[in-house]
């Protein structure tokens, strides 16, 4: 691609959706907008602003250097069926901040190129549900954000404490960039909150401290995740941070929620949540479907394990005394976490279904380092050598969050096929979907 598709504001058609208005005024790939209703477009947010209107002029400037001027009469909020070439219509934002955290600091070299990226755009937040600190966000983009009504707004908050927020995040300015979360809040955006607890740093009194202060948000700010902070191997020369022990673990958990038990009482929401790996940490049961209010923080890992297994339960408990399969053997691998829950779902498929033999392999990874423990964090290689020599049967299934969106490439650049070559093994991937998982054990199916 030439540098003018990559030039800021230079808004590159992509693609022109079939029978779209679009289409029917003769717009096509590699037609360049210039304006819309005569002014410039900043980004796809100013974009989808301007064209909600039942009369829009467009100015495009064609291949040859000339320029059509189109006017254009459609239903409000009709869209035209414009993709461009970069989907956010702009540069995206590079992260100013020096987290003590940052897990990107931590990836070794000689990784791909984008795995370094660090964004931090509120317009991300809002159209993949990236976290956001705010120091990014100048006082315009409150202004958008309000004016536009993009919310959910998913703020990485941290603490409420402005000083220790400036330390944590490594900005001096992180502290007074709170306030943009009290104008969000008097404008009545709603947003999602999240805090990586760092221990003997954000943690004990200051996260007591940091929840009863963003208590004060309630109902704009509609949940918030404590997250435990990510630690690989490669920390050599970076601010010194250790895992939680269990008990540690246990003990965020009796914080947590002895404040949903308030905010249950005050305000109808358990609002607060801990993610699942500090259940798993402590040794403790996930908490019951209800608790998790709709699984607002499902995506920050914050009660997937319990949609899984009640999932998988409902599945389970509606099939035959009988189910019709063929026998077969077959195996499945992930992440350390699931180990424990895991193997009790998979030994209760054994005993109901004898002719499905089933092979459960826990991954370590040793890649990062064994205190990760996430399916999505693991490598080809630690999968292939966990594996290597194993019983695998006739298909291996792995879970999807190995994946990104649309790639079959894991984080070393290994891709699927790599791993069954390696392995010599048909592999399927699975969604994380309990009443998906079980189906496809018994019948088979791929997301590939």
């Amino acid at each position: 691609m030439n540098a003018r598709t990559f030039k800021k504001n230079s808004h590159i058609v992509k693609e022109v959706l079939p029978g779209s208005i679009a289409e029917e005024s003769g717009i096509v790939p590699g037609d360049e907008l210039l304006s819309v209703n005569g002014g410039g477009i900043a980004d796809i947010f100013d974009y989808q602003y301007q064209t909600e209107a039942e009369e829009v002029t467009l100015l495009i400037r064609k291949a040859d250097g000339g320029e059509w001027e189109l006017s254009i009469e459609k239903d409000e909020d009709e869209d035209l069926g414009l993709v461009f070439d970069n989907g956010l219509m702009d540069e995206y934002r590079r992260c100013c901040n020096h987290c003590i955290f940052c897990f990107i600091d931590q990836l070794p070299l000689g990784m791909r190129k984008t795995l370094y990226f660090k964004d931090d755009d509120s317009r991300l937040s809002f159209l993949q549900g990236n976290y956001v600190t705010l120091t990014n966000m100048s006082d315009d983009d409150i202004d958008r954000v309000i004016r536009y009504r993009l919310e959910p707004i998913n703020i990485s908050f941290q603490t409420t404490d402005p000083a220790l927020r400036c330390k944590m995040l490594g900005n001096r300015f992180a502290g007074e960039a709170l306030k943009k979360a009290d104008r969000l809040n008097e404008a009545g955006i709603m947003m999602n909150g999240q805090i990586v607890l760092c221990r003997g740093i954000n943690d004990g009194e200051n996260l007591k401290r940091t929840i009863s202060d963003l208590m004060e948000y309630i109902p704009n700010l509609e949940s918030v995740s404590v997250v435990p902070v990510g630690l690989s191997r490669y920390r050599e020369g970076l601010y010194p941070l250790e895992p939680f022990t269990a008990e540690e673990a246990a003990e965020v958990i009796r914080t947590v929620e002895a404040f949903q038990e308030r905010c249950m009482n005050g305000y109808d929401t358990h609002f607060i949540h801990a993610a699942d790996e500090f259940y798993v940490l402590a040794g403790k049961e996930v908490p019951p479907e209800e608790t998790y209010d709709g699984y607002l923080q499902y995506e920050n890992g914050v009660g997937m394990i319990r949609s899984f297994l009640d999932e998988f339960e409902e599945a389970f408990s509606a099939l035959p005394e009988q189910p019709e399969v063929r026998g077969r053997e077959i195996s499945v691998a992930g992440g350390m976490m699931m180990q424990g829950y895991m193997e009790r779902i998979l030994e209760r498929l054994r005993e109901k279904v004898p002719k499905i033999r089933v092979h459960y392999y826990p991954v370590v990874n040793h890649f990062f380092g064994e205190s990760i423990t996430v399916s999505g964090l693991l490598t080809g290689r630690d999968i292939v050598d966990a594996l290597k020599g194993k019983p695998l049967g006739e298909t291996l299934y792995l879970p999807e969050t190995l994946l990104r969106a649309g790639e079959e490439i894991l984080l070393d650049d290994m891709s699927i096929s790599d791993i069954a070559s390696a392995l010599q093994v048909k592999i399927d991937i699975v969604k994380s979907n309990g009443s998906m998982f079980l189906e496809m054990l018994l019948y088979g199916a791929s997301l590939l």
